[in-house]
């Protein structure tokens, strides 16, 4: 269970240096990219979405310094890139800023924002959203959060954005690596009144039905469950991967190619390949 404005992970925001050679690097990687995106003057940001099932993946640049996206520019600062933020859909963001607030978490908003749209046949539409965002310094595992609701879902979840050569139908999981994974798992926990479980050497945090889940674990703990995988790379605390369900393992490691590797029984990407997030393609 979780608060009630929120229904699970909505999609994972991955902020990048160079937008679009980001776009470009990830259609390598075996998925289908949306047209860009330009946000309002605001917030001064720009976005290529990756769309899946019910959430998707969110690549996010920064085309104009402004005051709202200050934290993403000290994030790129600090880290390169990697995964930001991670958002929640709500079906109403007014409700969800009164819900945390009664929680005692001053909210930042709700916001209204859209962004042009170009439909698969030539027309030109808007996305519309609203968000509201909890405090800025309440990051668990240094991954800040926020709610949003699609006011638009017709032009967000197209069909023909929504197939992938790599076969991703979903997120599985949010990966985050941290010292202290119980820690950062019962931070997050008490911010959506969630519920911390255990997976051996991992301490996981559900969103929702059928919607990703949090897992917390520490590097080591990383490089035992995935063999190969370069843990210099991975962050000691961040947002640092993403488990994507594939229909077609096969086809997954045949459309990463020579970037990916093979772990187990998955397909990964390293960080150094994938703008700072380690992709995990699994079948389950």
């Amino acid at each position: 269970m979780t608060i009630k404005s929120i229904t699970g992970i909505d999609h994972a925001v991955i902020a990048v240096r160079d937008l679009d050679a980001a776009a470009a690097n990830w259609q390598q990687l075996g998925f289908t990219i949306s047209p860009r995106g330009t946000h309002s003057a605001h917030m001064g940001t720009g976005n290529y979405t990756i769309m899946l099932g019910e959430d998707y993946m969110e690549l996010l640049g920064v085309l104009t310094a402004t005051e709202h996206n200050a934290p993403t520019r000290a994030y790129l600062e600090r880290t390169g890139g990697g995964i930001e933020r991670i958002a929640f859909t709500t079906l109403s963001a007014a409700a969800g800023a009164a819900e945390i607030r009664s929680m005692g978490y001053t909210p930042i908003g709700p916001t209204d924002f859209e962004r042009p749209v170009t439909m698969p046949d030539g027309h030109r539409s808007a996305a519309k959203f609203a968000t509201f965002m909890w405090p800025t310094d309440e990051a668990p595992g240094g991954v800040r959060l926020f709610a949003c609701q699609h006011k638009t879902r017709e032009t967000v979840w197209i069909p023909e954005l929504q197939k992938h050569a790599n076969t991703a139908k979903r997120i599985s999981d949010v990966l985050v690596t941290t010292p202290a994974p119980e820690d950062d798992a019962r931070h997050l926990a008490k911010m959506i009144a969630g519920n911390v479980g255990r997976d051996t050497d991992a301490f996981v945090v559900p969103t929702g039905y059928g919607r990703a889940d949090f897992v917390f674990l520490t590097r080591e703990a990383m490089a035992k469950r995935y063999p190969g995988v370069p843990v210099s790379e991975l962050p000691e605390r961040a947002g640092a991967g993403l488990r994507l369900v594939a229909g077609d393992l096969a086809a997954a490691k045949a459309a990463v190619g020579a970037k990916g590797i093979a772990s187990g029984d998955a397909v990964i990407v390293p960080p150094s390949n994938a703008n700072g997030v380690m992709l995990a393609f699994v079948t389950r």
